[in-house]
C-alpha cells in the first residue's frame, strides 16, 4: 500500500514550485542572506535520502539534517512534505520524460517507454510507495504523458481510448514493478533467495500435496524440478507480460479496422 499520496499539497504552491514560477517562495519574498541551497538541491537531497533509506525516511527534520540546515529553514524552500514528494516525483520523471527519438511504430515506442519506467523504478524503488491517482502536474510528468499519448496518436483510437490505453500500460508496469520490488525487499530482509526458499519448503510439502487435487500445480512443480523451466526472473516476466498487453491493444485496433 502507498505510504504517501501525490497531489496532496497546496495546489498553488505545488504548481509554482513544479514549474519554477519566479518568486515561488513558500514564505513570500525572501529577505536577508542569500539562501545556502536551491530548491533543486533540496529535491536532489530528498531523492538521495529516499533511494538509500526509503520514503519513510523523508521527514522535514531528517532532510534538514542531511542538508545541514534547520527544519525551519527548510520550510523556506518547500512548504511541506506533500509538495516535496510532488517535486521528487517530477524530478525522477525527468529521467525518462525525453525518450529516445529513434523512429519506430507505436508498439516499439510504447515498449521503450515502459522499459524506461521499469528501469527508473529499479533506481528509485520508493516511487511505489506513493499513490499517484492525482499525479504531480509538473513539466516532466506531463512530458512523460505526452510521449505515451503521442506514440499512440493516429493509430485508430478515440481520445477516450487513448487515455484508457495509457492507463492500461501504466497500471501494468506499476504492478510488474511492485512484484519485482517486493521480491527484492523480502530477499533483503530474510537473506534468502527465492530458490533457497522453495528448496526449503518443497520437502515439507511432499506427501501433503495430492496430485489428484492439484494436478496442474504438481505438473508445473515437476517441470521446474526437472529443469524444464528457468528460475524465476522478474524482468523476463515483465517483458513477457508487456508484450501480451500490447498484443491485446494491437488486436483491439485491428478489430476496429475490420469493423469499418
Amino acid at each position: 500500500m502507498a505510504t504517501e499520496f501525490s497531489g496532496g499539497g497546496d495546489p498553488g504552491r505545488s504548481i509554482a514550485l513544479l514549474w519554477r514560477v519566479a518568486g515561488a517562495n513558500p514564505q513570500g519574498a525572501r529577505r536577508g542572506p542569500k539562501p545556502r541551497h536551491s530548491v533543486d538541491e533540496v529535491v536532489a537531497a530528498a531523492i538521495q535520502l529516499a533511494d538509500a533509506e526509503g520514503l519513510a525516511a523523508i521527514s522535514m527534520r531528517h532532510l534538514a539534517e542531511a542538508l545541514g540546515i534547520s527544519a525551519m529553514s527548510l520550510y523556506t524552500y518547500v512548504p511541506s512534505k506533500a509538495e516535496l514528494v510532488d517535486l521528487m516525483l517530477d524530478r525522477v520523471a525527468a529521467e525518462d520524460a525525453h525518450p529516445d527519438a529513434s523512429p519506430g511504430d507505436w508498439r516499439s515506442q510504447v515498449t521503450r517507454l515502459a522499459r524506461q519506467r521499469w528501469a527508473m523504478a529499479q533506481r528509485h524503488p520508493w516511487v511505489l510507495q506513493v499513490g499517484v491517482h492525482r499525479p504531480p502536474l509538473g513539466p516532466n510528468i506531463l512530458a512523460r504523458v505526452e510521449a505515451t499519448l503521442s506514440a499512440i496518436d493516429g493509430i485508430g483510437l478515440s481520445e477516450t481510448e487513448m487515455d484508457q490505453v495509457t492507463s492500461l500500460v501504466g497500471d501494468y508496469v506499476r504492478g510488474a514493478v511492485r512484484a519485482a520490488l517486493e521480491a527484492r525487499e523480502i530477499e533483503k530482509q530474510t537473506g534468502m533467495t527465492d530458490e533457497q526458499w522453495w528448496a526449503m519448503n518443497t520437502p515439507l510439502l511432499e506427501g501433503l500435496v495430492d496430485p489428484a487435487r492439484f494436478p496442474t500445480t504438481v505438473k508445473i512443480g515437476e517441470a521446474f524440478k526437472a529443469g524444464r523451466m528457468p528460475p524465476p526472473n522478474h524482468e523476463r516476466n515483465f517483458e513477457f507480460g508487456l508484450q501480451r498487453v500490447l498484443d491485446g491493444i494491437e488486436s483491439f485496433i485491428a478489430g476496429r479496422k475490420t469493423a469499418r
